[in-house]
């Protein structure tokens, strides 16, 4: 136990597959048989705690778990003595106020004097108090969408992804409170012998995530064309340039962030780029 970091994660739901994902794709073997309550990782120190996510904060503050991967939103609402290590990128969704399709809005004004109903009363409360705002809140946990249909609530405050719940329920998205992703979360003062275990995991996970958002190119092109071409590529450092077997040509090759891709794919094939190739980073160690 004393060198083995314990990791929480959600036990069932988008955040558990997200992160038994990570975990594998960081080379870490974690035997997550049906209904278990532990599992240990056999080819790294770290035991996997399945918990509760509500519950998950409060494990971590008091140093039952290490360290946890749970949505920043709940991070945000429980308000625990917990420290924020790494965002993951994955289960991004956003914690937002909704109103009943045609309802006159004419802005946050609107939910003056209004019930809302939500399973997140704290970080309503921040956006109340924060906007000089005066509601009463309605705590409830679950099915939240269907509140204003009963007549419980004139608005809900709950977390949105692709807005299709809100949707089916006949409500409108009108603000948004947070934006939330999943992260790693660790209790204040580990020991020195986790915190270097917990260092040698987010080492694997930054050259995960940073293979995921940047691609490989390769492309061909004629001689008096490459110092255009480099200036016009955002990649690291300086691109390796290599002669072709084809006299006057050369292959330039270098890593760019996906989101630039479409960007200057236009300007490289002006520029006089052939036979552009775009190739997946499996890890990424800067």
């Amino acid at each position: 136990m004393q060198n083995r970091l314990q990791v929480a994660v959600q036990k069932s739901g988008r955040l558990l597959d997200g992160s038994l994902r990570l975990l594998k794709e960081c080379g870490i073997k974690v035997d997550n048989g049906k209904d278990q309550l532990k599992a240990s990782a056999g080819n790294f120190p770290i035991d996997i705690l399945y918990l509760r996510n509500s519950d998950i904060p409060q494990y971590v503050e008091d140093g039952v778990a290490d360290i946890g991967i749970i949505g920043e939103n709940t991070v945000f609402e429980k308000q625990k003595k917990i420290n924020t290590i790494l965002p993951l990128g994955f289960s991004r969704c956003r914690l937002s106020i909704a109103v009943p399709k045609n309802t006159v809005y004419p802005g946050p004004e609107f939910l003056n004097g209004k019930r809302i109903a939500t399973s997140y009363p704290n970080s309503l409360r921040h956006y109340l108090n924060a906007n000089q705002l005066e509601a009463e809140i309605h705590e409830i946990s679950g099915s939240v969408e269907i509140a204003p249909n009963i007549g419980l609530a004139d608005a809900i405050c709950d977390l949105v992804s692709s807005g299709s719940t809100l949707f089916k329920n006949g409500l409108e998205e009108k603000e948004v409170i947070l934006k939330s992703e999943a992260c790693i979360v660790a209790r204040p003062g580990l020991p020195p012998e986790k915190q270097t275990i917990l260092d040698r995991l987010v080492f694997r996970i930054e050259a995960v995530l940073k293979a995921r958002n940047n691609k490989y190119i390769l492309m061909n092109a004629p001689d008096e064309k490459v110092r255009e071409i480099i200036r016009i590529l955002p990649g690291m450092k300086s691109p390796t340039v290599m002669p072709l077997a084809e006299k006057g040509w050369s292959s330039i090759h270098t890593v760019i962030e996906e989101s630039h891709f479409w960007d200057i794919i236009d300007q490289l094939k002006e520029a006089g780029a052939q036979g552009i190739l775009v190739v997946p980073i499996e890890k990424m160690i800067i």
